[in-house]
């Protein structure tokens, strides 16, 4: 059995320091190589690489294995050229020796990547990378690092925030003159940010431009009210922003959230109304028929808008922060009404009643409008007896 024991330099450090041409193949040949190449340069690693070539070769023949060293290395500044003169120098060490195997010794990960051009050509039997012992973990940092800047998604991910963060960080130091704000802010932006990658917000916001252009060419209702929603949101973050600064008093930041969504929650009620209608416009002039899930979403975000209020008013007026609820007296053909006061658990109660007698009316709606209690009536209909004799004539 024949090996070849290719010593790789992807870097073409051996014709640089030397002036030898590739491939350099024979154990005398190498010796030689070894101690001009360790002459120029003793502190490259490369002359480790092919000292442990020549170890590897002795061993073999000491097993009474034929073994042949061999040295390839890159002869161009590209990398694709560099990779294809030590395709060309394999495949003529491979017609000078005719081998039935190969062990490729490398130094390094970048040679290491030369092995597929081997294995292309021959059997490799085994890959032995030589790692000066002193720089061992000093070597595999470096190189580690080298990959990592050399990809361009994570140089923008890592590098490129942490860049932001340290110029930063000075700023917010100087401007507020407190650690633990300048800390926290930094905090606070990196969350976000990880919130941003993790939730592959990027890709959504990439997306976004193509599907408004669809939806506009496609002539959907639903671009329309999802503005309008839009717009909604935004008054509604306005009016419990408003009606939280006219809320009398001190309170603690409980109240004070429960304000915000008190004056908020309608608005943001009739924001989700708005777009919840736009899909079912949509649904319905695309396919002639609406699913039920489509019919239940007006119904339901307006149900959900009347229970969050409900609440939210239940707390504020427990805590006196506002008035109690005032029914004024109504007179309404026969049944007439004095003016009461609702108690905060009776304003409650009524507002989430009000909620799920709207949500229980959308469901009926729904299952109208869909056709599926329909088709459920006609699926138990088809079970009946005549189904039984048409399958049981005897």
């Amino acid at each position: 059995m024949h090996t070849l024991v290719v010593c790789v330099d992807r870097t073409g450090d051996v014709p640089q320091r030397t002036g030898v041409r590739p491939p350099v193949a024979g154990w005398e040949a190498v010796q030689s190589l070894v101690l001009d190449f360790g002459v120029a340069d003793p502190e490259d690693s490369t002359v480790n690489c092919l000292l442990e070539g020549l170890r590897l070769t002795r061993d073999l023949r000491d097993a009474d294995e034929e073994a042949t060293i061999a040295v390839v290395s890159g002869t161009a500044e590209s990398v694709v050229g560099a990779d294809r003169a030590i395709a060309d120098q394999v495949d003529e060490l491979l017609e000078r020796f005719d081998p039935d195997s190969a062990v490729v010794v490398v130094d390094s990960t970048e040679d290491e990547r030369v092995v597929p051009i081997v294995e292309s050509r021959v059997t490799v039997d085994s890959v032995d990378r030589v790692v000066v012992r002193q720089a061992r973990d000093i070597e595999s940092t470096y190189y580690l690092l080298k990959q990592f800047l050399a990809d361009e998604e994570l140089r923008g991910t890592v590098l490129v925030p942490l860049g932001i963060v340290l110029l930063v960080f000075p700023v917010l130091l100087t401007l507020t003159d407190s650690l633990a704000i300048a800390v926290a802010s930094i905090t606070a932006v990196i969350g976000v940010f990880l919130l941003y990658k993790g939730m592959n917000v990027d890709e959504h916001l990439a997306d976004l431009p193509a599907e408004a252009r669809d939806a506009l060419y496609s002539g959907r209702v639903s671009i329309v009210t999802y503005v309008v929603a839009g717009g909604l949101a935004l008054v509604g973050l306005f009016a419990g922003a408003l009606g939280l600064s006219n809320l009398p008093g001190e309170w603690g930041e409980f109240i004070s959230t429960m304000a915000f969504v008190y004056y908020s929650a309608p608005w943001l009620a009739l924001a989700a109304l708005a777009a919840s209608t736009g899909r079912l416009l949509d649904e319905l002039i695309r396919n002639e028929e609406v699913r039920m899930s489509y019919l239940n979403l007006p119904f339901g975000a307006v149900a959900v808008g009347f229970v969050v209020r409900g609440f939210s008013a239940y707390f504020l007026e427990k805590a006196g922060a506002l008035p109690p609820l005032t029914v004024p007296a109504m007179d309404v053909g026969v049944v007439s009404t004095e003016t009461f006061v609702l108690s905060p658990e009776e304003h409650l109660a009524a507002f989430v009643l009000v909620g799920v007698l709207i949500s229980l009316v959308g469901i009926r709606i729904a299952q109208s409008l869909s056709g599926e209690e329909w088709e459920e009536e006609e699926s138990t209909e088809g079970d009946g007896p005549e189904d039984e004799r048409e399958e049981h004539p005897n």
